[in-house]
């Protein structure tokens, strides 16, 4: 397994993650905001669109909280990869929305990955969740 891979926060003050997402056959190359506060992942209409998903293909209805509870949204599973960290299966909330961040939380990427964050120091860790 491989070692954890430190990131830096950029501009924006915020962890952001480099990462590319897949759906069949398209990936796209983004970041992503980690946010420990959120309980899913959130995926924007418009890059659920580029990766080539059709939204009346995805059946499964979700429910978004806070400020996104007035937000269509639908399950869908992308793959991710990050770095050299082995490709994983991440299922998003597909928002019908363009005005967020693709979303990173709990459900299902830190249940994956493990994050370490060093405020103080601008930067972060991810590593693959170690199995018990």
């Amino acid at each position: 397994m491989p070692e954890a891979q430190r990131f830096s926060f950029h501009q924006r003050e915020l962890p952001y993650l480099p990462l590319r997402l897949s759906y069949q056959n398209t990936s796209v190359d983004l970041e992503a905001l980690l946010d420990t506060g959120s309980t899913v992942n959130v995926l924007p209409y418009e890059l659920g669109l580029q990766l080539g998903a059709i939204w009346e293909q995805q059946t499964a209805a979700l429910q978004l909280a806070g400020n996104l509870s007035n937000i269509e949204a639908r399950g869908i599973v992308l793959t991710a990869i990050l770095g050299e960290i082995p490709p994983v299966r991440l299922a998003f909330a597909w928002a019908r929305s363009s005005n967020i961040p693709v979303i990173l939380g709990h459900v299902n990427f830190f249940l994956e990955f493990d994050v370490c964050f060093y405020r103080a120091d601008a930067c972060f860790e991810v590593r693959r969740r170690r199995e018990a």
